[in-house]
């Protein structure tokens, strides 16, 4: 019997490659908006078509499912997916070939998405925003080391998710490429001045028309706030809200990371979270969903036609577009990128 709860404002991770009744449970709770799957709830694409179908029927309206499918070192779903190229393949071949590159660009969002949403999964946190400056977790996750280039270039990603029908979700507002640290194993401070973080910012800016939600940095940016930003009304709405003017969904990176350790306790992280901006939080951690599940928390409501806006939809099955021969030669020629690539 499906339940008819509005959604609530936690993304969040669970175990399995199907639902037991513990899972189910704490699904249905009033805080939960969505899930993120994760490679350990993937065995084979049949399985992931059926665990969206259980997700889908548990809750009116139904549950978000996300992912995060990059490519590269980042994608969860691998076997029976193509594989996809890093997204630093698109800056290094802007360099030389640029129309190739935007092209290439555009076949990456549109595969990526169809694939996704074909087999029942409304999101990927995508695109990464970032630039390739240095940093230990982004690297040739970011699609370039200029700010002009991730903006162009991801500009085409963009409209090759939205062709597919999916939304798109920036990350990581505003900025994490250009510091070393990797926030899911320690606290991360870019101490550099304000005149240098600008240069970060330039792709969200050019591009915060054409994203539904955008993933903020674990990242303490000193020189603006000493919070990481995730944390700071002064990020969310002074700087992405009211001079970027982005009306969208505000998503917390991972509360379980340890960037997120400078707002204290998992507790204090959600609620600071929320009284910064955030309307979503993501938590993965199936034990830490557990404890929170088990607060007192107000819960806030995330605006339902905003959420309603994240959720997928596909212009064809994925059997469908198969048998369309550019679908088949762009998956191949992606397939072929990442395995030169050996990534």
């Amino acid at each position: 019997m499906t339940l008819s709860i509005a959604p609530g404002p936690l993304i969040v991770g669970f175990d399995g490659t199907e639902l037991d009744g513990a899972t189910i449970e704490r699904l249905k709770h009033p805080a939960v908006g969505g899930v993120i799957l994760f490679a350990r709830n993937y065995s084979e694409p049949e399985q992931l078509k059926s665990l969206c179908r259980a997700l889908t029927e548990l809750r009116d309206p139904r549950l978000l499912i996300t992912v995060d499918q990059e490519g590269g070192r980042v994608q969860r779903f691998r076997e029976g997916f193509t594989r996809l190229p890093p997204l630093g393949t698109l800056g290094r071949w802007y360099r030389s070939h640029p129309d190739r590159a935007r092209d290439l660009a555009y076949r990456h969002g549109r595969i990526m998405a169809a694939e996704v949403l074909g087999h029942g999964v409304d999101l990927s946190w995508a695109p990464v925003l970032d630039l390739d400056r240095g940093s230990t977790v982004i690297g040739d996750r970011a699609m370039a080391d200029s700010p002009d280039a991730v903006a162009d270039l991801a500009g085409y990603y963009i409209a090759g998710m939205r062709d597919a029908g999916m939304a798109a979700c920036a990350k990581h507002f505003p900025g994490h490429g250009s510091v070393a640290a990797d926030s899911h194993h320690e606290v991360v401070t870019d101490p550099r001045p304000w005149d240098e973080l600008v240069e970060d910012l330039t792709p969200f800016a050019r591009l915060s028309s054409q994203f539904q939600a955008v993933m903020m940095a674990h990242v303490c940016f000193t020189a603006y706030d000493e919070r990481p930003a995730g944390f700071s009304s002064r990020w969310i709405d002074n700087s992405l809200r009211r001079q970027l003017g982005f009306s969208g969904l505000v998503v917390s990176d991972d509360l379980d990371m340890a960037g997120a350790a400078p707002a204290g306790g998992l507790d204090q992280r959600l609620a600071q979270a929320f009284e910064a901006g955030c309307d979503l939080a993501l938590v993965c951690q199936p034990a830490s969903v557990e404890r929170l599940l088990e607060k007192d928390f107000d819960w806030p409501k995330p605006n339902p036609d905003a959420l309603a806006g994240l959720y997928g939809r596909a212009m064809a099955t994925i059997e469908e577009q198969t048998l369309v021969p550019e679908f088949r030669a762009w998956r191949e020629s992606l397939q072929s990128i990442a395995e030169t690539n050996h990534d």
